[in-house]
């Protein structure tokens, strides 16, 4: 059970940056197409986090392994949030990015607690 939350996670990061996944292609080929740098940012963002966490040798707690992924997890997504705040175009979309933004560091902050706490 402990391992599988752990392969759970990574197997969830992998789907998410599979092709069949992804709308469109692909932000790196679309940065070096002329595309968005906004794109290829969060593109690499994903990448280097997905490597993060695929590189995490689980604990054997499944709850200490949770906390420590969806951390991670988290700050991936703020981290693309930040840059469709900066870079996007739409209204909507960047209003949702702070939300996100909001949202997110408060879940961080309380996985940071509860990892200080269970150490």
């Amino acid at each position: 059970m402990r391992k599988t939350v752990f392969e759970f996670v990574v197997a969830c990061a992998v789907v998410a940056s599979s092709p069949s996944y992804a709308q469109g292609t692909s932000s790196s080929s679309a940065a070096a197409a002329g595309g968005s740098a906004g794109s290829h940012q969060m593109h690499e963002s994903m990448m280097s986090g997905m490597q993060k966490m695929q590189g995490m040798q689980p604990t054997g707690d499944t709850d200490k392994d949770f906390a420590m992924m969806m951390r991670m997890h988290h700050q991936q997504a703020v981290d693309m949030a930040k840059v469709e705040v900066q870079q996007g175009k739409s209204p909507e979309l960047k209003a949702m990015a702070q939300k996100i933004i909001k949202d997110q560091q408060k879940e961080i902050g309380q996985l940071d607690q509860w990892l200080a706490k269970n150490k």
